[in-house]
């Protein structure tokens, strides 16, 4: 990335529900826990993890995550291209190094996203909470 961005993000499908207020350590998912860190997205990438991953969720739960709380155990590498294919102009990705725990320390706010008419309509309602 050319500058530190202000927020990171994860995205939880509706199979898994965040709690409210949220814990000191959210539940890991399979796929964190098989890679040994948390996957997170930028503003930038959030759209296309939605749509490669949560395609047919009919809603996720999203952390908002400020960039200074957890910079300290972020590496950004390079997805693996074999599980969503490329992802072209999307740069590296955030992955949290800190013995896999996310919660309320980590995280600055909750929104849900409802999958009503596709994640495109969803993204145009909440553009002005996705802070890059």
């Amino acid at each position: 990335m050319d500058t530190e961005p202000r927020y990171l993000y994860k995205l939880f499908p509706s199979t898994a529900p965040v709690p409210e207020p949220i814990p000191e350590r959210l539940p890991v998912s399979d796929l964190d826990r098989e890679s040994g860190f948390i996957h997170l997205s930028t503003a930038q990438q959030t759209p296309n993890t939605l749509k490669h991953f949560f395609k047919n969720e009919p809603l996720v739960y999203v952390l908002r995550i400020e960039y200074e709380r957890v910079e300290g155990d972020i590496r950004w590498e390079s997805p693996e291209a074999d599980v969503c294919g490329p992802r072209p102009g999307e740069g590296l990705f955030p992955h949290l190094y800190n013995g896999l725990k996310l919660g309320r320390d980590e995280v600055e706010s909750l929104a849900v996203w409802k999958n009503e008419n596709g994640w495109e309509d969803t993204l145009k309602k909440v553009k002005p909470w996705l802070l890059y």
